[in-house]
């Protein structure tokens, strides 16, 4: 492992094409693989229909898994692109299907913003299928914009 300091970080996990759970499961198996992160707990999977994007999607399998890693948020990021870039994501167009698709949710309590990273996840509150499998694993964890726990923004979110 890399020598800083361990940092935990919670990623989401999605795939709609081909076999979903085994994209999910070999990107589970890709990370933890990686010097530096570990993974710490995952989800339950959650199937959802497409809430965006062109029609005619088949449905999603959502996950998010808690990481335990020595990275900076920016090698996180590279990691879990290059894991995409492994397990076949090409990026045709926007919200389309994807073999997998990994996204930084969050990173300890970090807020950053820069072209190429944005933590949290700007969407986060706003989407069931990443706020329920957070909630699920980890309904304590604090959104560091919004200061509500996973758990409050899900049950807002639900209550529409």
């Amino acid at each position: 492992m890399r020598t800083g300091a361990e940092q935990r970080a919670f990623v989401g996990l999605g795939s709609n094409l081909g076999d979903r759970a085994l994209a999910i499961a070999e990107a589970l198996t890709l990370l933890h693989r990686r010097e530096g992160v570990a993974v710490a707990r995952v989800s339950t999977l959650l199937e959802t229909a497409p809430e965006s994007g062109p029609t005619g999607q088949a449905h999603y399998l959502n996950a998010v898994a808690e990481l335990r890693c020595r990275l900076s948020a920016l090698e996180l990021l590279t990691a879990l692109l290059d894991i995409e870039e492994r397990l076949g994501r090409v990026r045709m167009e926007r919200w389309g299907p994807r073999t997998i698709d990994l996204d930084l949710l969050l990173f300890e309590r970090q807020v950053i913003e820069t072209p190429a990273l944005q933590v949290p996840h700007p969407r986060l509150h706003r989407r069931r299928f990443v706020l329920a499998p957070l909630a699920e694993i980890a309904p304590w964890v604090v959104h560091p914009v919004l200061r509500k726990t996973a758990a409050q923004l899900l049950h807002e979110l639900e209550q529409g």
